[in-house]
């Protein structure tokens, strides 16, 4: 018997994945980075760390977020996906700044220190390779779902940490710098803080109910306008709920005869294809309203 799976379940199910491999991967560096004397393994495994609680604060905003509507929360709780994003962006920043700090404190003073650059080398692989499956299943659903491109964000910086200790070991490796791993550590730091400020923006576009960047009002307006029956819209509202769900609304001023004529129905009916068809708004509402009413309207937005 077929069964058919929500957006939902699929990115929790690829969620599962990613955290045991990510849990391997964790365990792996750890021990690599004490065995061998690397803070870039540490530094890397730290990351992973912030990986790990990332993806699983992921997994339940996404459990939560599946809870369904009611008379107190009326959206349900989808923006709990938002919340998600959030804790995970404010996360990388504080792994970034820790990272930096041990970094930079081995770079002014390296005395004493010694790595062991071929295990290192054998653990960066297993970690480059184990990063590179995560973004593999993670791709697709970091396309629809801002929660999931956190995660996704997460594991590409966990990929060009794991180039970046690769890097570093080969070159202690033929040269006996040790230097580098310091060196290599604070760029994972700064390999981390781009990620977290596109993550930290996209969740305040949310929060503050911004305009989705994708979506541009005048061309809705426009499509509106040139709807059988219109002659003007105003009040235009577009936000998002969460990541990948806008949400409209709109005054529009129709024709006497759309009343007169009973075809109210028809006009929204038409409204609401047009938004959903040219728009992918799924979610909107539209107040209809005569030109003797819309004139009275004081003060009208937009």
């Amino acid at each position: 018997m077929a069964h058919d799976h929500t957006p939902r379940d699929i990115h929790r199910s690829r969620l599962l994945v990613v955290l045991a491999i990510v849990a391997v991967v964790f365990v792996a560096e750890v021990v690599g980075g004490i065995l061998t004397g690397s803070l870039a393994l540490l530094a890397d495994a730290g990351h992973m760390l912030s990986d790990l609680t990332g993806l699983l604060i992921a997994l339940v905003a996404l459990s939560i977020a599946a809870k369904p509507a009611s008379e107190r929360h009326t959206y349900g709780y989808r923006r709990t996906e938002v919340l998600g994003a959030l804790l995970n962006g404010l996360l990388l920043l504080v792994v970034a700044g820790g990272i930096g700090y041990q970094g930079i404190q081995r770079l002014l003073d390296p005395s004493g220190i010694e790595i062991l650059a071929a295990p290192m080398l054998v653990v960066a692989v297993i970690g480059l390779i184990a990063n590179a499956v995560s973004m593999v299943i993670l791709r697709s659903s970091a396309k629809t779902s801002l929660n999931m491109r956190g995660a996704y964000l997460e594991v590409f910086g966990d990929l060009l940490g794991s180039v970046g200790v690769l890097i570093a070991g080969i070159i202690i490796l033929f040269t006996g710098l040790v230097q580098v791993d310091a060196i290599a550590s604070l760029l994972i730091a700064a390999g981390i803080l781009p990620r977290a400020w596109v993550l930290l923006r996209d969740v305040w576009r949310v929060l503050n109910e911004s305009t989705p960047a994708d979506t541009n009002v005048q061309q809705i307006r426009d499509h509106i306008r040139g709807a059988p029956g219109v002659v003007d819209v105003h009040d235009v509202h577009v936000w998002s709920i969460t990541s990948g769900e806008p949400v409209f609304t709109a005054h529009v001023v129709v024709d006497a005869e759309v009343f007169s004529g009973g075809r109210t129905g028809e006009m929204l009916d038409t409204l609401s294809a047009c938004l959903s068809g040219h728009f992918d708004v799924e979610h909107s509402t539209f107040q209809l309203e005569p030109a003797k009413h819309a004139g009275h309207e004081h003060p009208q937005h937009p």
